[in-house]
Parts: structure tokens; sequence; C-alpha cells
């Protein structure tokens, strides 16, 4: 764990940004809305409290677990590697070679310009976590974008229901009215944008894809059509298993983002071939 991540620009912005929609979801719109000492104002603020500690401790984790880089000692399975060209072809599996880093790397590991080294299953570089999504930490990457979205959601509802249950005097208060359109064009914007992120990863573990071979089965696809074949993306094992394989057996767990037992070492993934 590297502690030292913490202390950016970029998380250190999160964390004001994570405390502003605290305070203001809680001790205005909530209690504006309920009153705290209601019940409803109480439950509302404990659910509240609940998901931004949630968020903030699947935040930390993303950012100080390393992703995974790609051991010095790593040696890619030469006979695995020796099976047919037309194998090798179908199935993207080859071994390859970084230049920047004049070493192996296994299977979905990609060379990061911003970290310098290659990161294992590398999905993409996140400026806001200062740290690589990869193979360790993409699952608690997954939780903190799903805990937000909740979290963001549930700070709109807060937000329209206090503006709706008030009395507005269209010629009194013009900073408030500011505030709470500012406020609220705010969380539907980090709403929309946690969502559509959540969706998108959704779509990638169902599929079991990074974002950069999704990228890269969009142009093996094209080829594939171009020459009469169809593409299959070699790493997808079935919805459920794609799903287990980055969540963990154990759907109890799924929303925790330590509980990640199941990893191996990230060098070697399950393809359909080795499922039969």
């Amino acid at each position: 764990m590297k502690f030292q991540r913490l202390v950016s620009i970029p998380i250190i912005a999160m964390f004001i940004l994570l405390g502003f929609v605290y305070y203001a979801t809680v001790f205005i719109f909530m209690k504006d809305w309920f009153g705290l000492e209601s019940s409803n104002g109480l439950l509302n603020a404990l659910i509240f409290t609940f998901l931004a500690f949630l968020c903030v401790f699947s935040f930390i984790v993303s950012v100080v677990i390393d992703p995974g880089y790609v051991p010095p000692s790593y040696v890619p399975d030469v006979e695995h590697s020796a099976a047919s060209d037309q194998e090798s072809q179908k199935n993207s599996v080859q071994v390859r070679q970084c230049d920047k880093c004049s070493a192996h790397k296994p299977p979905r590991a990609h060379h990061c310009k911003v970290c310098r080294r290659c990161v294992l299953r590398m999905d993409h570089h996140c400026l806001w976590i200062n740290n690589c999504v990869g193979y360790q930490n993409y699952k608690a990457f997954l939780v903190l974008v799903f805990y937000a979205t909740i979290g963001s959601l549930h700070s709109t509802v807060m937000i329209t229901g206090s503006a709706l249950q008030r009395e507005w005097d269209i010629s009194g208060k013009p900073q408030l009215k500011i505030f709470y359109v500012a406020c609220g064009i705010l969380m539907v914007s980090l709403s929309l944008a946690f969502g559509t992120l959540f969706g998108w990863h959704v779509f990638l573990i169902s599929k079991n894809m990074t974002t950069i071979e999704s990228h890269e089965a969009e142009q093996a696809a094209w080829l594939a059509r171009k020459s009469g074949q169809s593409y299959r993306h070699p790493f997808n094992v079935g919805v459920y298993r794609n799903i287990t394989l980055i969540l963990g057996p154990n759907m109890l767990t799924w929303l925790y983002p330590l509980a990640v037992s199941h990893l191996k070492d990230g060098t070697s993934f399950p393809t359909p071939q080795h499922s039969l």
C-alpha cells in the first residue's frame, strides 16, 4: 500500500468535494426538509452517512492499493505460447514483450506511461485516484463508483425534495435560490457521470473486458467481419463467471472492496477452452 498517493491535488479536491456534498446534503437539505430530529431526517442522515463512509473507504482502498505490477521474475509459459499460430491468433494470447520495460508482459498487461510500469490487467490510469486501475484494485474502483452513484442519487433526491417543499418568495433571497440551483446541477451531473461510468463497467465485467480491451475488440471485430468471421473476446467465460472473477464467488462480499482473496497472481486468466 502507498499512502503517499493520497497527497495530491486531485485526491484533496475529491475529499473537499465529498465533504461539501455531505455537509450540504445532511445539514442543509435534509435539515430543511425533514429536520434532523425527526425519524425521517435521522434515518436519511444515517443512510447517507453510511454511504459516504463506504465511498471514502472504497476511495482510499482504490488509491493506496497497487493495481498489480508484473513481477521481475515473470517468465511466459513457453509451452502454451508454442501453440499453433492459428490458435494463438484466435485467442489473442501470445507472448508479448514490453519495449519500455525490456521485459515480458503477461496476457492483458499494459504499460502505463504515468506509472512507468507494466500493470496487470490494466483498465486505465485514473487521475482522480492518482493510480492505475488494474488487477488488484479494479474491484475497489468498481465498488467506489457504485457507492458514489447511489450517494449522488440520494443527495439529488434530498435537494429536490427540500426545494419542492419550500415556499419560495419570488423577490426574496436570490443567493439561496442560486445555491439550490447550483447544488442541484452539481448533483444531477455527478449522478449522470457516476451512473454512466458504473453502467459502462458493468457491461465490461459482463464481457470480462477492460477499457483497453474494449477498444481493441472494436478493431478486432471489424477485421473479423471484413474477413467473414465472427469475433469473441478470448477471456469471456460466461456472464456469471466473468462477474465472480472480479467480485469473488461469495455474493455477500461483492460490495466489500477488500474481499479479494479470490485473486491470483494476475499473470494468467481462464479462457473458454480452459472452461470446457
